[in-house]
């Protein structure tokens, strides 16, 4: 297993995420402030990351609320799982209706999952917008998605390797491996 970023790279990606975050206009208004929604589970823990870079940067106007997406019964694949997905839930404390959205996972690859994401959140409300911030871009897409920040682009790699992202608490170190 290769290292690709150590936990101090990843809060790096982070600041750069959010300072990408900031200088988009979109994101400005105070009657729809921006809300963060991270793809569970890892996607949830970056976004609440990604949440804190933004307040201390102290531009961002407004609020800054973080929610979960639990996408697993979206997943075009669940009927064809060898292990049995407990949905973990999803937690949106806040309304999406007319606000700027910002669905944030770890990895992009074939865009299914963010797919996923997008019916599921919809299912909650009507954005104003919704935008795509990933940890790490790897190519391969299946569907036509982009993400519109991303920390790193990882595409040197064959179809054969796996990323892996841990992050803490739910993983005991942060780090992202190429296995």
């Amino acid at each position: 297993m290769q290292t690709l970023l150590d936990d101090g790279q990843i809060e790096q990606l982070l600041a750069a995420l959010a300072d990408d975050i900031l200088a988009d206009p979109t994101f400005h208004s105070p009657e729809a402030p921006v809300a963060l929604v991270g793809i569970r589970s890892r996607g949830e823990l970056l976004a609440q990351r990604l949440a804190v870079k933004l307040a201390d940067r102290k531009k961002h106007v407004g609020p800054i609320d973080v929610g979960a997406l639990d996408i697993t019964l979206y997943r075009d694949d669940l009927a064809s799982r060898r292990a049995i997905t407990i949905p973990q839930g999803t937690e949106l404390n806040f309304a999406i209706d007319d606000r700027p959205i910002i669905l944030v996972d770890d990895v992009l690859e074939t865009g299914r999952s963010v797919r996923a994401a997008l019916d599921a959140l919809v299912d909650f409300g009507r954005p104003r917008l919704i935008r795509l911030a990933v940890l790490i871009d790897r190519g391969s897409r299946e569907f036509p998605i982009a993400a519109d920040y991303v920390g790193l682009h990882v595409t040197e790699i064959n179809a054969q390797q796996k990323i892996t992202v841990r992050l803490k608490p739910t993983d005991s170190e942060d780090g992202v491996y190429l296995q």
